[in-house]
């Protein structure tokens, strides 16, 4: 069963949207810290092996001075617990694939991971790959290149984080959560597109939401017309 943190934010702060995101990765990659250090501003050396889900929020400014809370899933990497930390997957609008950068068997199970949460999560889910631990550059045994190529290979986002000394992690969370805003308002505005093509003719009213969703600009015209028509 999921677990509520200390770090979560009280609920009367103003916000208008709700993203899901959910941290996923091996054990000991250092997920539990970027999350600690991105909702507290802390890093917890002593921090311990996530059982399950631990569940944390943070409320982020977006672009047009928009508020969200983002709701943040930190899955635990240990096999015992994968099948229950995978049920959280769904309606996550977001995910942040770890791996260590001084773990090359971390960085290998990347794939395995995006696979199994696309079983679960919305064609349309943001991810990000992130490299962690980026303060053990003398002990690194997956190139930034590496990681790099990877993520443009698979059309995803990547960057590399320390949770220890506060590289990257705000920038890793703040840009998903801005990808998925841009995302939402698109979704939204294709929405009210259809909503709106709503005219009344001679008294009779056509409701274009009501035709097929997979017609284009120009088919909609034509059913237009061709309602007008039968309306006329």
């Amino acid at each position: 069963m999921a677990r509520m943190s200390q770090n979560s934010e009280p609920d009367d702060e103003a916000y208008e949207y709700i993203f899901k995101i959910v941290l996923l990765g091996d054990a000991g990659v250092g997920k539990s810290n970027l999350v600690y250090r991105f909702t507290k501003n802390s890093f917890n050396i002593g921090s311990k092996s996530t059982i399950a889900v631990e569940f944390s929020t943070k409320t982020v400014q977006l672009d047009d001075n928009k508020f969200c809370k983002a709701q943040i899933w930190d899955t635990s990497g240990q096999e015992r617990y994968r099948s229950i930390a995978s049920s959280y997957y769904r309606g996550a609008v977001g995910a942040l694939v770890c791996y260590d950068i001084s773990s090359r068997k971390s960085f290998e199970n990347v794939t395995s991971w995006i696979k199994g949460f696309g079983e679960y999560a919305d064609e349309d889910c943001l991810i990000m790959v992130v490299g962690t631990k980026m303060d053990l550059e003398d002990q690194r045994e997956v190139p930034q290149q590496e990681g790099l190529e990877f993520a443009r290979e698979n059309g995803i986002a990547f960057i590399e984080t320390s949770a220890k000394d506060a590289t990257g992690v705000d920038t890793a969370f703040s840009r998903i959560v801005q990808e998925i805003y841009k995302l939402q308002v698109k979704r939204q505005a294709l929405e009210a597109d259809r909503v709106t093509n709503i005219r009344n003719v001679k008294g009779q009213t056509i409701n274009l939401s009501a035709v097929d969703e997979n017609m284009d600009e120009e088919q909609i015209e034509e059913e237009r017309r061709r309602r007008r028509g039968c309306c006329g």
